[in-house]
């Protein structure tokens, strides 16, 4: 797929092509399907507090990704409209960005096993909810995908960048509650079966951080005009 480059074109409204919303709805998957630290802290609040702060944390962690989305949709979008040169370093850097993230993830892939473990304390409602929030605003891999890969989705010709933007934020913030409720529930109801075999999660790593550099590079190979 090309993705063009958006510089010195406006338009009132945007609506995101059905092929690139699916195309951008594959790779938000890949991503996101991915433990990282959203998943991490959905998987510790399970195994520690059980369901129903596990589900608390991913509705946190969601909120929170809305702030570095709204960052990119309403600030770097404007910017990456006026400049091509921008555009490029972004997605360069993103792209170098996503490739060291893949190959972190497969170094630290004991973490996973760690989150089996962990002891994290009590805490109400509000209190979860407000450290998941803090997790999703602040996660590298997502405000990295947002900043380089978003852009990369969105059709020139088709409106507003901002709102395309925006739109397809949504998208990931969809598939990000499903996955990560589904680990989460999957932590609170199975943590017998990861206990037995902690390699399990170490190997989700490894394939994980493949992927991760996967996208990285095809994003840095992605034509830019």
């Amino acid at each position: 797929m090309r993705f063009d480059h958006p510089v010195g074109r406006g338009y009132a409204a945007g609506v995101v092509p059905v092929s690139h919303a699916a195309a951008f709805a594959l790779a938000a998957f890949i991503i996101i399907v991915i433990p990282g630290p959203n998943v991490l802290f959905a998987i510790g609040r399970a195994l520690a507090l059980g369901r129903r702060s596990a589900i608390l944390s991913v509705a946190g962690t969601v909120a929170g990704s809305l702030v570095p989305l709204l960052a990119v949709a309403l600030g770097l979008g404007a910017v990456l409209t006026a400049s091509a040169a921008l555009f490029l370093i972004v997605k360069i850097a993103g792209a170098a960005y996503l490739i060291y993230l893949g190959i972190a993830t497969i170094r630290h892939r004991k973490k996973l096993v760690a989150a089996l473990s962990a002891e994290v304390p009590d805490a109400d409602a509000k209190r979860v909810l407000r450290q998941g929030f803090v997790v999703g605003a602040t996660n590298p891999k997502t405000m990295v995908f947002f900043g380089a890969v978003l852009p990369q989705f969105t059709a020139p010709e088709s409106g507003s960048l901002p709102a395309q933007l925006l739109v397809l934020g949504l998208i990931f913030l969809v598939i990000q509650a499903l996955s990560d409720g589904l680990w989460a529930l999957l932590a609170a109801t199975a943590r017998t079966w990861f206990a037995r075999s902690p390699r399990r999660l170490e190997a989700i790593g490894s394939t994980g951080g493949l992927m991760i550099i996967g996208v990285g590079t095809s994003v840095a190979f992605s034509g830019t005009n």
